[in-house]
């Protein structure tokens, strides 16, 4: 859909809803980094969503260690799968237990703050955020520190207009969406749209996912968004990532 800004600029929003009665969502660790088309396509999975954030190598709060490759690509934030922790790097004190998570067991999904959530829950979880919404209201402030605490990044995640990928539940669906951007025809959206954006599609709580170079919506085994780098370079295929969330058929 075309979703028009305040100041007149507009954005494409792909939208890919699934009857958690029909759908099973599980959180998936990609080999290694990545693209999320080609893992689908040799996993033969057809619909799924960006997951988390992961190092890239250069974040300051890691030091050296991440610059020589040693935690490059690692998942940033908690990572559970079948109720066990994988490896990945928590976020800094004291926002780990602040930040957003989508936690499935079974056929029940929930989107909260880390510390709404069981310590060792079963099932899959999966920490990214902020949280969007929260009670069907779109959520503001920086609450979980990612302004605050952008060191771990290479930016402010929270800042400005660009790609961007997020997950609703509504207590029937599941609502995936990836917006474009960094085009002079696609304005992207910062935070405050995208929870506004998840609001009005009817999500009773969402998450912010990874973005920008790394959004990534397939629906029918094709991947639905352009992705782009910063300079606004098409990534044919998208760019490489190191988690997902699968739609699994029940």
């Amino acid at each position: 859909m075309r979703v028009l800004l305040a100041d007149g600029r507009g954005t494409t929003v792909h939208v890919a809803e699934h009857d958690l009665r029909d759908v099973r969502l599980r959180v998936r660790r990609l080999p290694g980094l990545t693209p999320l088309e080609a893992w689908c396509r040799t996993h033969d999975v057809a619909d799924a969503l960006v997951g988390g954030f992961y190092l890239r190598g250069s974040f300051p709060e890691e030091g050296r260690a991440a610059a020589t490759g040693v935690l490059d690509g690692l998942p940033l934030g908690e990572l559970r799968i079948d109720g066990a922790p994988v490896r990945s790097v928590p976020f800094l004190d004291p926002w780990g237990s602040r930040r957003a998570c989508v936690h499935a067991a079974g056929g029940a999904v929930r989107i909260a703050r880390r510390h709404d959530l069981p310590d060792a829950p079963a099932g899959d979880l999966l920490q990214a955020g902020p949280l969007l919404v929260r009670d069907g209201v779109p959520v503001s402030g920086d609450d979980e520190g990612f302004s605050a605490g952008s060191s771990q990044f290479d930016s402010d995640i929270t800042a400005g207009r660009h790609p961007r990928a997020a997950l609703g539940v509504d207590g029937d669906r599941l609502i995936a969406v990836a917006c474009d951007g960094r085009d002079d025809d696609e304005a992207g959206l910062d935070v405050g749209e995208l929870a506004r954006v998840m609001a009005e599609l009817g999500a009773r709580e969402a998450l912010n996912l990874d973005g920008g170079g790394s959004t990534a919506l397939v629906a029918g085994g094709r991947l639905r968004n352009v992705a782009r780098e910063a300079h606004g370079v098409p990534l044919p295929g998208g760019r490489a990532i190191a988690t997902a969330l699968e739609f699994r058929p029940a």
